[in-house]
């Protein structure tokens, strides 16, 4: 079995996300919430993970985050994440 902690899983559904969307794309962070929440789980509640792993993927520059297609430097408001 695979021990991971909650970050990485978060971490591993952002790039999977990305990984499965088209070059230059962009996903919502409520995405990588519905998956790792599966079909009958609280989206909801995933979020703060899903920011944290964000804030991280941000500082590592692995990730760019843009509103209305202008890149923003942190998280704020309603967002999209892609690839640096």
């Amino acid at each position: 079995m695979l021990n991971i902690g909650v970050g990485q899983v978060m971490t591993l559904a952002i790039f999977l996300l990305l990984d499965l969307c088209c070059p230059g794309k962009t996903i919502c962070p409520s995405e990588a919430a519905r998956l790792t929440a599966g079909p009958e789980g609280d989206w909801r509640a995933k979020m703060e993970e899903v920011h944290e792993a964000i804030d991280d993927l941000i500082r590592s520059g692995d990730i760019t985050l843009s509103r209305n297609g202008e890149e923003l430097d942190q998280r704020r408001s309603a967002y999209r994440i892609a690839r640096r």
